[in-house]
């Protein structure tokens, strides 16, 4: 029962540490603010929906230029994208 114990503890720890995006490693000070952030992805033709923070990424769910559903990850320091999902 304690190994079982140790294994699913282990398990979910990993499980919460993989939830999390790392996109970049610098400090928070020179992150891309929010807006200017959120002004960029809208120039870019990105329509937000939902915009997140998780660990150290920028996240939008929306639209793409071409219409198509999105969820990208950015690095917050440039604005370039880390991954990226489109629902077809």
């Amino acid at each position: 029962m304690k190994k079982l114990l140790i294994v699913t503890v282990a398990l979910l720890a990993g499980s919460v540490a993989f939830a999390k995006k790392n996109c970049t490693d610098e400090p928070k000070e020179k992150w891309m603010s929010e807006a200017d952030f959120k002004k960029k992805a809208e120039a870019d033709g990105y329509k937000i929906r939902k915009f997140k923070t998780p660990g150290t990424c920028y996240e939008i769910y929306g639209t793409n230029k071409e219409g198509q559903k999105v969820e990208i990850y950015f690095n917050p320091v440039d604005g370039s994208i880390v991954k990226s999902e489109i629902e077809d």
